[in-house]
């Protein structure tokens, strides 16, 4: 399916992970469930790079500085989801995407998580916080973020082993 980039909001993601291999999840503030766990991720600003717009969304939801990590790489392209239509109708009274395109990038972090702070910037976007294997985060996400996860399991595979 051919989809038309303006009816997607730009936004970022981003992979945090640890010298064992694991990624970093957040659960999103104020929900409960299976599907609550995500990455970071924002939308990207007027004027803004995509690059630029991963490290300040790093630093808002995890109080983590990019430049304390290693730049470890990028999704190349765009990858899309679509807001279900419960969603959808929702988001029509703020804006009028049928979903969102984001930029990936990965990090590794070689910290022992005590810097993390979820409370860095206002609004909280995760209560809680984990490490968790890159091959079961397509299972932690709302569904219809699905395909994105799954497309950053085979994306940042190389990522997800043991540093020395």
């Amino acid at each position: 399916m051919k989809r038309k980039k303006s009816d997607y909001r730009r936004n970022v993601g981003v992979a945090i992970f640890n010298a064992q291999g694991q990624i970093w999840l957040g659960k999103r503030f104020g929900e409960d469930g299976p599907h609550v766990w995500q990455c970071p991720q924002g939308g990207i600003d007027k004027g803004e790079k995509p690059k630029a717009a991963a490290r300040r969304e790093l630093f808002e939801e995890t109080g983590l500085r990019a430049k304390e990590m290693e730049y470890l790489g990028k999704v190349k392209g765009w990858l899309y989801y679509d807001f279900p239509p419960e969603i959808l109708a929702k988001k029509k009274k703020r804006f009028i995407n049928k979903g969102q395109r984001q930029k990936w990038y990965a990090f590794r972090y070689f910290g022992d998580g005590s810097d993390v702070n979820l409370t860095a910037h206002g609004p909280q976007e995760f209560s809680e916080w984990r490490w968790a294997e890159l091959n079961s985060i397509a299972d932690t996400i709302v569904p219809f973020k699905r395909a994105v996860y799954e497309q950053l399991i085979v994306e940042f595979a190389d990522f997800a082993r043991p540093v020395n």
